[in-house]
């Protein structure tokens, strides 16, 4: 429960921030708190695989965007941006996670936030403001990875504290990736 709620208060904060301050907050927050966002996403990842991963993962990020609209009626277009980007992000990143599943914990996060990283850099500025703004793509992409590496070290032992419910067989994975 503590990720869920670590994983909506940064995207949250990531929003209002965004809404509040514009492009220009954009790299701070991907290190910060976008970056931790994609680490608890492979968190949850974990917890949730085989038990609706998917129906879970797309709620959480609804409720992401739901949130940062609720508290701010004008962040409507940063969390729809939001949501889009992170929708987009979450299929890429499960993706990857999967197919690196047997690696090693840091290989399979930091892989699967290297492709995350790069669709959210690309579609969440252009949607929330929009058009494409190269120095905000780039420079959130550099803070995602970095940020997202950093937030993997940090959080490595209590992200993956539970060994149960991980998958064993070619065959697991590929369940996992169309459990819907």
């Amino acid at each position: 429960m503590w990720l869920v709620l670590l994983y909506l208060g940064a995207v949250v904060a990531a929003n209002l921030s965004v809404t509040y301050f514009g492009p220009i907050s954009t790299p701070i927050n991907a290190f910060f708190l976008i970056a931790l966002d994609l680490t608890t996403r492979d968190g949850l990842h974990e917890r949730w695989y085989g038990k609706n991963l998917w129906w879970k993962m797309f709620g959480l990020i609804a409720v992401g965007g739901f949130l940062s609209w609720l508290m701010n009626r004008d962040a409507a277009q940063v969390a729809i941006a939001s949501c889009i980007a992170f929708f987009a992000a979450g299929i890429a990143d499960a993706v990857v996670y999967q197919l690196l599943f047997k690696r090693s914990r840091l290989v399979k996060l930091n892989g699967s936030n290297i492709v995350s990283a790069t669709v959210d850099s690309f579609l969440f500025p252009t949607l929330a403001f929009g058009g494409f703004i190269w120095w905000a793509t780039v420079g959130q992409l550099f803070a995602k990875i970095v940020g997202g590496y950093v937030w993997s070290l940090i959080l490595r032992k209590a992200l993956w504290k539970e060994e149960k419910g991980r998958a064993k067989s070619v065959q697991e994975i590929s369940v996992g990736i169309s459990d819907a």
